[in-house]
């Protein structure tokens, strides 16, 4: 495909308005490019919410146990060798881990309401076929075919335009510490008294947003839009946005203040179209 539009596009030929029944018209010439730069588009966009362009490996096993009742660990993940548990998982958060993506980003569509309450947690114990040691990105890939084969999954993407916070650099410029060559990723809340904390190593920009969002709870979603390309160590304390006692308290840090002083980033309203996968149709689990 990219080397059809290439050739479309640097044949000379192709640029000429010739005389006779073989000529190639300046609006035809228009209507090609446009054709071929739709379909290359689509191509590229093949990928959209990290779906592999092969087709993904599969869980040889996997047993999946619904929980009624309130649970100690709430969408507790571990990867060992070829196995992977999945520990108090709502519906919905498996379809966040499964296409990578937020709560914002995941809406179900008015035919395809829960079929269980959303209270409803999974467990859910597999191992992938093959001996080599899967990803977490590869884990996610045998996930949507889990939850396509026992839960009939049925989803779409779309795009939707949003009011969002976008994380962007500080009139001072960011204050985040450059991760160690050895480092690995780490992250650990923390609370003091109304205000929680966020401590992370080895995370980009993206994680950096993902933190401020889930951790504070901003009256909408954080998009980032630092540029940054590094990996970084941080820390950011603040009040969430959501609490019991709305009154302001002395030691009350505003996530705005924090993210300013603590992180020398800053963020700004803004719109954004942002990409969502509408959930169609889902079942319960069939049986083990």
């Amino acid at each position: 495909m990219i080397a059809v539009l290439a050739l479309a596009l640097t044949d000379p030929a192709v640029g000429q308005v010739h005389k006779g029944p073989r000529s190639v018209r300046k609006g035809e010439i228009a209507r090609m490019i446009r054709s071929l730069g739709v379909s290359l588009f689509a191509f590229l966009c093949s990928g959209a919410f990290g779906q592999p362009a092969n087709p993904p490996r599969k869980f040889e096993i996997a047993a999946i146990k619904t929980l009624n009742e309130p649970q100690r660990v709430l969408s507790g993940y571990s990867a060992s060798g070829i196995r992977l548990t999945l520990q108090g998982y709502t519906f919905l958060a498996l379809v966040m881990e499964a296409y990578n993506l937020k709560t914002y980003q995941v809406v179900f569509g008015p035919s395809a309401l829960p079929p269980v309450p959303e209270y409803n947690y999974y467990f859910i114990e597999a191992r992938a076929e093959g001996e080599a040691i899967p990803t977490r990105d590869e884990f996610r890939q045998m996930l949507r075919v889990l939850l396509a084969e026992r839960f009939n999954l049925k989803v779409h993407t779309e795009q939707k335009q949003m009011d969002v916070y976008a994380l962007i650099i500080g009139k001072n410029g960011p204050k985040l510490k450059e991760s160690a060559p050895d480092a690995v990723f780490s992250g650990y809340g923390g609370v003091n008294g109304r205000n929680q904390s966020m401590k992370q190593t080895k995370a980009d920009s993206a994680d950096i947003a993902q933190a401020i969002a889930n951790m504070f709870g901003p009256d909408r979603p954080v998009v980032d839009k630092t540029g940054l390309a590094g990996l970084y160590d941080f820390f950011i304390e603040a009040t969430p946005e959501w609490r019991i006692n709305n009154d302001p308290q002395p030691e009350d840090v505003s996530v705005f203040s924090a993210v300013q002083d603590q992180l020398g980033l800053k963020l700004e309203p803004q719109k954004a179209m942002i990409d969502i996968l509408v959930v169609d149709h889902m079942d319960k689990p069939s049986p083990n």
